[in-house]
């Protein structure tokens, strides 16, 4: 099954939790789709305000344990982190675990948003936290690796994305960010790595069309085309959108093409994908990227 590299989420509807889920061009020859959005920004489902609705309502005249108490908190934060409201699903997260200590899943968020205001250390921390109260957690891996390569902590990243890659070899995304935390240390082994990886992969996969574009083997106008084959659901093109513009972007931004990987990182933005990893650090590589070009 294919799935999106979204951080480990759970929404609630009507008050149950449910799983949801979270190259190569120069840039005086960029593809006729750069700077234009190919797809209308993803609005918040209505059936997220309505189960937002019943939630507030549950936790405003309910009778609960506190354990039921920091799950529907829990819940809301989620809801809230999907339509981009970091602020009050922080909140929510933070007092779930003042009444359940133990929940893993709320210091996995807690740590996303300290990675993405550069607070390394304390995410660090909340991803230790994750991992030493559910060691299978392996989105923990993914979440902490992007934190040290951030935090510009290579080798340990690298040691994070292996074991995020190894515990799904026939994922295109874990090939993909264990590829992009390699080549902080050694450009020639990360690609041959890459390429090595590819062999496991399914060719119909929308993450192997990404893959196959950092080998080189595909252009961004056919990733693009590739982007709108297969959608199964309404959200997916607007969903492969971000993922591509955010990809796309890196391998723009490795090149020196900073212009274009500004304009790419804003694609990505504002697809409104908030909950998918790309969107989530899109803003993160737009101010470095911003910082390069007024070195310029």
């Amino acid at each position: 099954m294919t799935y999106k590299l979204r951080t480990a989420t759970v929404a609630v509807m009507a008050g149950l939790s449910m799983l949801l889920t979270g190259c190569v061009s120069t840039q005086s020859s960029a593809s006729a789709e750069q700077g234009k959005l190919m797809v209308a920004p993803v609005m918040p489902d209505y059936k997220l305000e309505v189960t937002l609705a019943r939630l507030n309502d549950i936790l405003t005249s309910a009778e609960l344990t506190p354990e039921q108490r920091a799950r529907f908190h829990y819940d809301r934060g989620v809801i809230y982190d999907s339509v981009g409201l970091r602020i009050l699903s922080r909140i929510d997260f933070h007092q779930a675990l003042k009444l359940q200590p133990n929940l893993a899943d709320a210091y996995n968020f807690i740590g996303i948003y300290y990675t993405q205001e550069g607070e390394f250390e304390a995410a660090y921390e909340a991803f230790d936290a994750v991992l030493e109260l559910a060691p299978e957690y392996d989105y923990a891996y993914l979440n902490r690796g992007i934190a040290l390569y951030y935090g510009e902590r290579n080798e340990l990243a690298v040691s994070d994305m292996q074991s995020f890659y190894g515990a799904d070899e026939q994922d295109g995304y874990r090939a993909l960010w264990l590829f992009i935390t390699e080549l902080e240390i050694d450009a020639e082994q990360a690609k041959a790595h890459l390429m090595s990886h590819r062999e496991k992969l399914t060719d119909s996969a929308w993450s192997t069309t990404l893959v196959d574009f950092y080998l080189g083997k595909l252009t961004r106008e056919q990733v693009f085309s590739a982007a709108k084959e297969g959608v199964n659901h309404p959200n997916e093109y607007a969903e492969r959108l971000c993922e591509a513009y955010f990809y796309i972007a890196k391998v723009a931004q490795k090149q020196g093409q900073y212009n274009d990987a500004a304009n790419y990182f804003r694609l990505a933005l504002a697809t409104n994908i908030y909950d998918f990893v790309e969107h989530r650090y899109a803003r993160v590589e737009l101010a470095k990227v911003s910082q390069m070009i007024a070195e310029q």
